[in-house]
């Protein structure tokens, strides 16, 4: 019997945090659906299983004292408003016991430029004449 090399071991992760630390080098965020697209998640239930795994990011940069890279990824803005992470980023925040404000509204826009502009500096290179993460185009 030929023994078959076994196969290369890819953290569950490593797609996610590859295609997100390409977009802090850039200096944008991304919505979730192009996030799920970028990163290789198919439906059914795309979206839900990659905001499983950004929770997951945030677990591990918190345990690590990283600023984090799950901070780039947005949902859609209304009205004039920026987009922002959805109201799980805030929840797991306040798990953490990383953030006290409300899920939505000017404190969870504040807090998340805050952790934004952390994962900016530490992940890519957020210069101080160019507007914070714009969104991408999609």
């Amino acid at each position: 019997m030929v023994a078959m090399p076994a196969p290369e071991i890819v953290a569950p992760l490593a797609p996610l945090t590859a295609v997100l630390r390409k977009l802090a080098a850039e200096g944008r965020c991304v919505r979730y659906a192009e996030l799920a697209k970028l990163a290789g998640y198919r439906p059914p239930h795309s979206i839900h299983r990659l905001t499983e795994d950004l929770e997951e990011t945030i677990r591990q940069d918190h345990a690590a004292g990283r600023p984090l890279l799950a901070a780039l990824a947005i949902s859609r803005g209304s009205a004039g408003r920026p987009g922002i992470p959805g109201r799980g980023f805030f929840m797991l925040l306040q798990e953490l016991g990383c953030y006290h404000g409300a899920l939505e509204g000017p404190d969870a826009a504040a807090c998340h430029a805050r952790e934004l502009a952390s994962a900016l500096a530490y992940w890519g290179a957020a210069g101080e004449d160019r507007d914070l993460c714009p969104e991408s185009e999609a």
